[in-house]
């Protein structure tokens, strides 16, 4: 059905509700009446949601929200006066949603615990979600479950964006990020007063499985309050992730490096015997361009970094820094290597594998120095030439522009330059333009022809080549195998 002012307008002078639902105690209405002073905010609210589904500029404090207030109306076609509570599944109903997530909720259940007794004196409660929005997994006061059940808040709640519209879980699955949806933020006028705050969990092949939430009813929360749960919720999720992925490659060494600038987490690669890489979580995958076919045709560690083979020859038992270099510049990042769990088996202790399998933070000070590089660029220079590169991928580049960059001659600039990168500079351009049409392929819809321009090359025909020649695939094949 078309999503029109007219039904909201219509719904508020009087017309009868076909789908009012006020079987539950005291009347949803009659709630929504007390908590919210009166039908004139709902009225408000309802046609604040009208008008940014029909293209108005959001509301102060609403932008974060709008594109999920627009799906709700437009693509779901669903009603923000709609008093209908949300559906709670049975233990019968919930189990096949929970099976097949049993080994993460296990490994989630210590974070679910320390999150909860962080928030629960708030009045919150913590709901675990798989990828459709059900919660499979819950913390809450079971004195005040059948208020929490009446809310939807608790274990089987159903919270997709489809069905709830605009929510901390439904929206955070939409969009596949952190999201904070604040009473008013919401679509539906039945969840006026709810506070939540979601937090995707990505699981080791960088897919969504499960969102992390913690909700509130409360018509007194303060947005500001309400927005530190949402840092919490974030920082727990992302401990889950990371015991989940520690978990699933136990038996291969971890290296953990910290996070690119501004994201929330850090870089997981699980390395086998031969220093393949085997497994990286969401953000190491992308950071580093890692996919499925990649990691299975056996992608080496040292095609990113510079061979330290020493390093996997270790004989410690616990955790150790190291640094990497970047290969090909005078970059390194630290890391922290975690050996193989050599000695757990099905019978082990519990405990000391939860201590194998337990999230870690970088202490950047312990890491020793990087090694120096001798001979080549500077690394400023070599930071230069790489800004330049990457700004100005859909130009003609040529060899005397790079040498004007770094401040050398043509003839000096390409031999450091090689010895710096192992390659020269006309073969590391064209290394980063298919680099970056690889990313293009999957982020956008535009044609190949429109992507060999934007990266620079010359024609289709151009992109394909090179493109086949570095990677093993067309550009056809390869965005075919990404969809």
């Amino acid at each position: 059905m078309p999503f029109a002012a007219t039904a909201f307008r219509h719904e508020l002078d009087g017309a009868p509700r076909q789908e009012r639902d006020d079987s539950e105690p005291g009347a949803v209405m009659e709630l929504l009446e007390r908590s919210t002073s009166s039908l004139d905010t709902i009225a408000g609210h309802a046609e604040r949601i009208c008008s940014v589904a029909e293209g108005a500029t959001p509301p102060p404090g609403m932008e974060g929200v709008s594109s999920s207030w627009q799906r709700s109306a437009k693509k779901y076609g669903l009603d923000p006066l709609d008093s209908k509570a949300p559906r709670i599944l049975t233990p019968a109903e919930l189990k096949p949603f929970r099976e097949p997530l049993d080994k993460l909720v296990f490994c989630a259940q210590e974070e679910i615990d320390q999150l909860y007794k962080v928030v629960r004196e708030a009045g919150y409660t913590v709901l675990f979600c798989d990828s459709s929005g059900v919660a499979i997994a819950h913390r809450g006061d079971d004195a005040r479950a059948s208020e929490f059940e009446f809310w939807g808040t608790w274990l089987g709640g159903m919270w997709s964006e489809e069905v709830e519209g605009t929510n901390g879980i439904g929206t955070c699955i939409a969009e596949e990020r952190p999201v904070t949806v604040h009473r008013s933020q919401h679509f539906r006028s039945r969840h006026i007063n709810l506070s939540c705050s979601g937090a995707p969990v990505f699981g080791v092949d960088g897919q969504l499985i499960a969102v992390l939430d913690v909700s509130a009813i409360d018509p007194e929360l303060s947005e500001r309050a309400h927005a530190l749960t949402g840092a919490l919720t974030l920082r727990s999720a992302r401990a889950i992730e990371e015991r989940y992925f520690r978990e699933q490659f136990r038996r291969e060494w971890v290296v953990a490096l910290p996070p690119p600038e501004g994201d929330a987490s850090g870089l997981l690669l699980a390395i086998d015997g031969n220093q393949r890489i085997v497994g990286a979580n969401r953000v190491a995958r992308t950071s580093l361009m890692l996919d499925d076919r990649g990691l299975r045709a056996g992608t080496s560690l040292w095609s990113i970094f510079e061979r330290d083979v020493d390093l996997f020859r270790r004989q410690d038992r616990t955790d150790f820094s190291a640094r990497l270099v970047i290969a090909g510049s005078n970059e390194s990042r630290p890391a922290l290597v975690t050996p193989p769990d050599h000695l757990v088996t099905a019978s082990s202790s519990q405990t000391n594998r939860n201590l194998h399998t337990r999230p870690r933070s970088i202490d950047v000070s312990t890491a020793p120095p990087a090694p120096q590089a001798c001979g080549g660029l500077s690394p400023g220079a070599m930071r230069r030439v790489r800004e330049y590169v990457e700004a100005h991928f859909g130009e003609s580049i040529d060899l005397l522009v790079l040498a004007e960059v770094a401040g050398l001659s043509v003839h000096h600039f390409a031999r450091q330059f090689k010895q710096s990168a192992g390659v020269t500079p006309h073969l590391y351009l064209t290394q980063k333009r298919v680099e970056r049409a690889r990313e293009m392929l999957v982020q956008t819809d535009l044609s190949l022809a429109e992507i060999a321009f934007a990266v620079g090359f010359c024609d289709q025909g151009h992109l394909a080549r090179h493109f086949r020649d570095m990677l093993g695939t067309t550009p056809r094949e390869f965005r075919w195998s990404q969809r």
